[in-house]
C-alpha cells in the first residue's frame, strides 16, 4: 500500500533536521555497506559461516583474494571479528560483531523494499 502525499510530506519533514555533516556519514556508511561482498559476507556470517572456506562457499563468486580482503576491511570498521586459536595448524574464525549484526538488522528493511518494487515491477 502507497503512503498519501501528505504522508511522504510529514516523513521528509521530520528528516528536515539531518544537517549536511550527517548526510556525509550517512552516504559513507550506505557506500560502506553497499560494497559488493559486503552485506554478503556478514550475511554467511549470521547464517553460521565461520571458517574462511565455509564463506568462500557461502559467498559465491568472489575470489580468495577479494575475500580476504573484504574480511580485513570488516574487521578494521568493527564489524566482524577475528578469533585467532593455537592449534595446530592454527585455527582462525571470523564471526559478525554487535555492529555487524546491528547493520544486518538495519539493511533487512531495505531488502523488504527493493523485494517489493520487483514484485511491484514484474
Amino acid at each position: 500500500m502507497r503512503a498519501s502525499a501528505n504522508e511522504r510530506h510529514e516523513r521528509l519533514e521530520r528528516l528536515g533536521h539531518i544537517d549536511d555533516a550527517a548526510c556525509r556519514r550517512f552516504q559513507s556508511t550506505v557506500e560502506f555497506a553497499g560494497r559488493k561482498w559486503n552485506a554478503a559476507i556478514l550475511l554467511a556470517g549470521v547464517r553460521g559461516a565461520r571458517r574462511f572456506s565455509e564463506y568462500r562457499a557461502t559467498v559465491t563468486g568472489i575470489s580468495d583474494r577479494l575475500l580476504a580482503s573484504r574480511l580485513r576491511e570488516l574487521e578494521a570498521e568493527g564489524l566482524i571479528e577475528r578469533h585467532v586459536r593455537p592449534t595446530t595448524p592454527v585455527t582462525i574464525s571470523y564471526t559478525p560483531s554487535t555492529d555487524g549484526l546491528r547493520l544486518i538488522e538495519l539493511l533487512q528493511p531495505l531488502t523488504e523494499w527493493g523485494l517489493e518494487r520487483a514484485d511491484a515491477a514484474s
